[in-house]
């Protein structure tokens, strides 16, 4: 069991901190703008939220989600800067419970073990953070427990999917085992530890 908040605060922080003018700026996930990114996050709040609580995530309008899955094209509705924080507050205290991380839960279209949902949702956070960060020219810090949390997972799914996992992570970029742990996990991810904006 892991506390989420340290993760979701600096992911809040960073997506509050985003200006208009780098909505459209590309991101370190392939063919995704900022604003598609934080569309993705303010819905994987909700997601693992719904995860945690062994419950079926809704919109805004109280439709099922699953019903009405976003898509990479969905657009970012006002309110945003306020709104995705909140979820993010949401997702870490719903994470607080320990019977979320007991049984069979549902996320992303899978039925899984709540402890694999738990640190499945800290690797989303964590790893989009340090996207946002990226994009935006931000710093992004990362609790070591956590990042430690995240790279056992990340390590594990290469294992099992060295090409890497359609709709999760890329194929694994080579890094030094004397690498920065954020740097590692960020690797193994498929993503560039020295990634920047292109210019």
């Amino acid at each position: 069991m892991h506390d989420l908040a340290p993760t979701t605060e600096v992911l809040a922080g960073l997506v509050a901190a985003v200006r208009d003018d780098q909505l459209s700026a590309p991101t370190p996930c392939p063919e995704m703008s900022l604003a598609e990114l934080l569309v993705h996050i303010d819905e994987l709040a909700l997601a693992f939220t719904a995860a945690a609580t062994k419950t079926t995530p809704t919109g805004d309008d109280g439709t099922p989600d699953e019903d009405n899955p976003p898509t990479a094209s969905s657009p970012l509705d006002t309110g945003w800067r306020t709104r995705i924080p909140q979820r993010l507050t949401d997702l870490a205290a719903a994470w607080r419970a320990d019977a979320a991380w007991t049984g069979m839960t549902h996320a992303g279209g899978v039925d899984l073990p709540g402890e694999v949902a738990g640190v499945v949702a800290l690797d989303e956070v964590l790893l989009h953070g340090w996207d946002v960060a990226a994009a935006t020219g931000q710093q992004f810090t990362a609790d070591p427990a956590l990042a430690e949390a995240a790279l056992g997972f990340v390590q594990a799914t290469a294992q099992e999917s060295p090409e890497g996992s359609p709709g999760l992570f890329g194929p694994p970029l080579p890094v030094p085992a004397e690498a920065p742990l954020l740097d590692r996990l960020v690797a193994l991810s498929g993503r560039d530890p020295a990634w920047t904006p292109p210019a």
